[in-house]
Formats: structure tokens, sequence, C-alpha cells
């Protein structure tokens, strides 16, 4: 009897794992998710990509990181459009510029193709999310950092890139947090072109005019780097508040040479985009029966990942994370 029973449990236990094996696997061996980044040189984007690799390792699902390897809001247009021809599974976008992306990403939605904007967004395109940093708020921690450390006094330069919505956003909120210091002036806005090489030439010029500088605020990456390598080749000590934790950044800190940076979480936004992004292509959120035809986003439609703020107390925990 004892053999009769285990014998009737072994023929169970294989139908089962029989049943199993005939399922159909919920991820198709082709499945494959596109992140288009605004500039894959930069280290940011870099541990963006460590984000979306340990996701998709996870997950079983193909990902990739495409786009220009410089600030090129043409170039990444085009970059764009060719993944789309592609027939990925679903795609994640970085946007340089909204109005130049917009068409190309309702072109994507249209064709079924699930579009997620991640760290600087498309709001007015029909991109069913957007994950990242508020960027509005990280601008006020931007401007009130530098207007402490120069206690409410001074003119300081700010390096950006015009025209891009999510440093068009830090600005808003930068310049809102200076509202409350009347006796700081901006005294010159520089366009760095996500570039460390330009900003560097930027403060160069300006110091060489024996321009008053006071503070330096960088909201975008390359700007800090960049602004600490000009003051030191002159031995200048101008506070500078970067963006960001790229290595360059966060080892000008530990030299002193910047003073703190409001930092982003790229790896988080790109870890979870991919998982947000493979809901939609197997419409996994069953609030509407397609993500295509629900009238509404059946995802949150703005995921914030919230920032950091590093300085000489607390840099050698990013450095070694």
């Amino acid at each position: 009897m004892r053999f009769q029973r285990m014998g009737v449990i072994a023929v169970s236990v294989l139908s089962v794992i029989g049943l199993w094996s005939c399922q159909t696997p919920y991820h198709e061996q082709e499945e494959r998710y596109v992140f288009v980044a605004s500039n894959v040189n930069l280290p940011y984007w870099q541990e963006a990509q460590a984000g979306l690799t340990d996701a998709a390792k996870q997950m079983g699902v193909k990902a990739e990181l495409a786009g220009p390897e410089k600030f090129d809001p043409q170039e990444q247009l085009q970059a764009f459009q060719k993944v789309v021809e592609s027939k990925p599974s679903g795609i994640m976008i970085s946007v340089t510029r909204p109005e130049l992306l917009q068409n190309a990403i309702n072109t994507a939605i249209a064709q079924g193709i699930p579009v997620i904007t991640v760290d600087s967004d498309a709001p007015n395109s029909k991109r069913v999310m957007f994950i990242g940093t508020d960027n509005f708020r990280a601008g006020t921690e931007s401007g009130k950092r530098m207007a402490d450390i120069l206690k409410g006094q001074g003119q300081i330069v700010i390096i950006t890139i015009p025209g891009q919505l999510n440093l068009e956003e830090r600005a808003g909120g930068m310049n809102e947090a200076l509202k409350k210091y009347p006796g700081i002036r901006i005294a010159q806005t520089l366009d760095d072109k996500g570039d460390p090489r330009v900003a560097n030439d930027g403060i160069s010029a300006l110091l060489k005019a024996k321009t008053k500088i006071d503070g330096i605020v960088c909201l975008e990456a390359s700007g800090g780097s960049g602004a600490a390598e000009a003051l030191h080749r002159v031995d200048a000590k101008i506070p500078i508040v970067g963006f960001d934790k790229d290595p360059e950044t966060l080892d000008w800190i530990d030299r002193d040479g910047i003073t703190a940076t409001v930092t982003q979480k790229p790896y988080v936004m790109a870890y979870y985009a991919l998982k947000f992004a493979d809901d939609l292509h197997h419409n996994a959120v069953h609030d509407f029966k397609d993500w295509r035809t629900a009238p509404v986003a059946p995802m949150p439609t703005f995921v914030d990942t919230g920032t950091a703020v590093v300085d000489k107390s607390n840099v050698r925990r990013f450095v070694t994370h």
C-alpha cells in the first residue's frame, strides 16, 4: 500500500509539472525593451543602464540603451524613430526637446508601443507615464543650498541647457527659492550643452574678464566638474552647487572643489521604468482591459524617485556604495 501511495503521489507531481511545462511563458522569447537616453557617454546614463540591466535579468527580457553620444536632440529623434521601426515591446526615453519628440512619441503610441518618459518629460505627448525627479523641487533645493552658503548675499552664475524641460523646471524651482533672498542676484546663465569642457571654458572666460562671481549653481550633471576644473586652474575659491553624482563630481566634493550636489537616482528610474513598461506590454494592471484603449492611463502618471544632497559630510558613502 505504501508503494502504491508513493506511486500515486509521483504521478500527481509529474502531472502538475507537465501542466506547468505546457503553459505559455509570461515573457516571449524575443521580448525587448529599449531606453533612449540623451547622451549615452555620460556616467549618469551608464548608472541608469545598470538599473536597466539588473531589471532585465530579473525579468528574463532583453533590454538595451540607445541614443546619441553627445547632447544632440535631432540625433536623439532619429535614434527614437529607428527604435520605433524595430517594433520593441516598450520604449523608455529621456526627452531632450519635448516639442521635437512629441509627434514621434505619439506615433509609437499609435502603433501600440508603450512609451514611458524618464528623467525628462514630454507632458503634452501621449506617453503613458513619467518616472523621475520632481525637478521643480530639486531646483528649489539647489537654490536654497547656495543661498545658505552665501548667507543670502552675492552674485551667482547658473550653468544649464536652455530649452530642456527638466532643466527649465529646475531653474523655476531655483528662482522660486531665491525670491526669499533679495540679496542674491543671477549675474549670468551659461549653456554648457551637456559638456564639462564647455562649462570649463565658460567659467574660465568669466574669470578672465574679472566678472564678480560669488557662487555657481549647476542644474545639469556636466557643469559641476567643468566649473571646478576652471576654478582649480587659477586657484579660485568659489562655492559650487552641482547636480547629480557622477564620479568626477563626487571626486571634486572630496577635494573641496565642489561644495555640494543635488543627486538624482538614475538607477532607480531605469529599474522601475522597465518594470512599468513590461506591465504595460502585458496589460498586467487590470483596471482596464487594454492600456491602448483605456480612457486614462492604468499606471501612475508621475512617479517621483526623489533626491539627496551630497557634501563633504557624506560623500564617501556615495563613492563606495
